[in-house]
């Protein structure tokens, strides 16, 4: 039995003649009466009796009908459930993140791409930012956040919001940082960073277009160190602008008024790979995250 023959057999039930299910069928009218005599012979019943109206089902084909018709409905739910499963965006995705995860609104994105696409495994890596570029070029992550824009030819970026770094200093030190340019700020100490951090990439920048060299009194690779070392009274740091003016308020630090560090948060991939299905879906979710 064929299932070309049921669908013969279900179109001449519905239609009750020959001319219009062939033309339901788009076939000739020889090819619909051969497939129902095929599949009487097979079933060796008689399922249809001639009228002078055409077709009509026997007592037996009355009977099979419904069967035929369940038959044809499955393999179509079939054929549907099977092309669902091709178009799903299915995989691992491996992320990149950095920063705090309210900044990033990195608990959003997460949410929409689980609700979105449950079929997409998905990994976090805290990193640094320039290490999300190195990973990515090492296919050791998909995606991933980062301070700046990165070389558009070897990278595809989207920009989610722009801010700012201040320089923050203990407190105390106001008459030391106030009204002072980048040159004069070079002579006090510094906490540096890692040189795959963003601050160490930022800071390296502007104290080289002032031709200056920072005194750097520690090294730390983490935010909340520097913090830390700032509020003991170490030195000066390049902190991101809500958290500077949060600390200022908080434990009387103080933020040098005549320079800040304008930069963007952008979510970037391998440009030869933005547009495989999961890293697709990852750019357009965070796009309507941060829309």
């Amino acid at each position: 039995m064929e299932l070309a023959h049921l669908r013969a057999f279900v179109a001449i039930a519905r239609e009750g003649n020959l001319t219009r299910a062939a033309q339901r069928l788009h076939l000739t009218q020889p090819a619909v009466s051969l497939q129902v005599k095929a599949l009487q012979e097979t079933l060796r019943l008689t399922l249809f009796t001639r009228t002078a109206q055409g077709l009509a089902l026997t007592r037996d084909g009355q009977a099979l009908l419904p069967l035929a018709e369940r038959m044809l409905t499955a393999l179509t739910d079939l054929q549907q459930a099977a092309g669902a499963l091709r178009d799903t965006v299915r995989g691992r995705l491996r992320i990149g993140s950095i920063l705090d995860p309210e900044f990033t609104r990195l608990g959003a994105f997460l949410k929409r791409l689980v609700e979105s696409y449950p079929q997409i495994e998905t990994a976090l890596r805290h990193s640094m930012s320039g290490d999300v570029l190195q990973r990515l070029e090492r296919s050791e992550l998909d995606v991933g956040f980062y301070i700046g824009s990165p070389d558009p030819t070897r990278f595809h970026a989207i920009t989610l919001t722009p801010f700012s770094y201040q320089v923050l200093a203990p407190a105390g030190w106001r008459e030391r940082v106030s009204r002072r340019g980048w040159r004069e700020l070079a002579a006090l100490p510094w906490i540096w960073t890692p040189p795959e951090s963003a601050h160490n990439r930022l800071l390296s920048a502007v104290f080289g277009e002032a031709g200056a060299s920072p005194v750097k009194v520690a090294e730390v690779d983490q935010e909340p160190s520097m913090l830390d070392l700032v509020k003991s009274g170490i030195g000066l740091s390049l902190v991101r602008d809500s958290i500077a003016l949060r600390e200022a308020r908080a434990h009387g630090l103080v933020i040098a008024d005549s320079v800040s560090v304008p930069t963007e948060l952008t979510f970037v991939t391998l440009a030869s790979r933005r547009e495989e299905p999961a890293i697709a879906a990852a750019l357009q979710l965070v796009t309507a995250v941060w829309a």
